[in-house]
């Protein structure tokens, strides 16, 4: 999709992927007509049959209700939408099969997220594991540093060959990216638990001395970012939160 940024790389990924019935599309993304109009082109003829959506963000949502009306197809979510205006008109839950793809739910980066996994081992991560860069992870209720790792060991077990992200190219050392990326939540982790002040600070404080040099386009996720590692860290004892202040906790 033409929706490039300083969160969506070049632009959304619209993956279509063929079955028994016709094809799906997995995150239409933007809601440009030249978009939708290349997704129907795409299809190649054959029937679009359901509209399928990784997770309720903007950039993968907007297009699913006009694509939809367009072509009078469900548009199918985890049951528990994270967007509030938003209701699927086939609410997916972990295990469940649509379309010849298996949903793996994923919470992490969403509350509402899922990967999609093809009968011969290829997985369509959405945002969980992307192509261009690690994964945006908000505090709760939206996001949770502890589900996304245990998400993505989740992913690890499912020994794809293949990862299709909806940012990026796709990802054909599986093990490889997993690993990498789960090593680098841990080791933001232990640098977070480095700079820790040792009296209360705001959180803006707190991003102030471990960023330096942001762009301010990218302020709002790295606070975000930092405020759900600290969340985990609070429930692992390791920082102690009084009145929206952190601190390292007492050896």
């Amino acid at each position: 999709a033409n929706n490039p940024g300083p969160m969506t790389g070049n632009g959304t990924n619209s993956w279509l992927v063929e079955h028994a019935g016709g094809c799906v599309v997995i995150d239409p993304g933007s809601a440009a007509p030249a978009h939708l109009d290349a997704l129907v082109a795409a299809a190649g003829g054959r029937p679009i049959t359901h509209i399928i959506l990784t997770h309720t963000h903007h950039d993968h949502l907007d297009g699913a209700r006009p694509l939809g009306l367009r072509l009078g197809v469900p548009v199918c979510g985890f049951h528990a939408s994270a967007e509030p205006e938003f209701t699927p008109d086939i609410g997916l839950h972990d295990g469940d099969e649509i379309a010849d793809l298996r949903v793996i739910y994923t919470p992490g980066h969403a509350s509402d997220h899922i990967c999609l996994e093809t009968t011969d081992g290829i997985i369509l991560t959405g945002d969980h594991v992307m192509g261009w860069s690690t994964t945006m992870i908000p505090p709760a209720p939206y996001g949770s540093v502890r589900q996304f790792l245990d998400s993505m060991e989740g992913l690890r077990r499912r020994h794809a060959h293949l990862l299709l992200p909806a940012h990026g190219p796709a990802i054909t050392r599986v093990e490889a990216c997993i690993d990498g990326l789960v090593a680098h939540r841990h080791a933001r982790e232990d640098s977070i638990l480095a700079l820790m002040p040792d009296t209360p600070r705001t959180l803006d404080e707190i991003v102030d001395s471990m960023y330096h040099n942001l762009r301010p386009g990218l302020r709002r996720a790295a606070r975000l970012n930092l405020h759900a590692h600290l969340e985990k860290l609070v429930e692992d004892g390791k920082v102690v939160a009084q009145e929206e202040r952190w601190m390292k906790a007492a050896p």
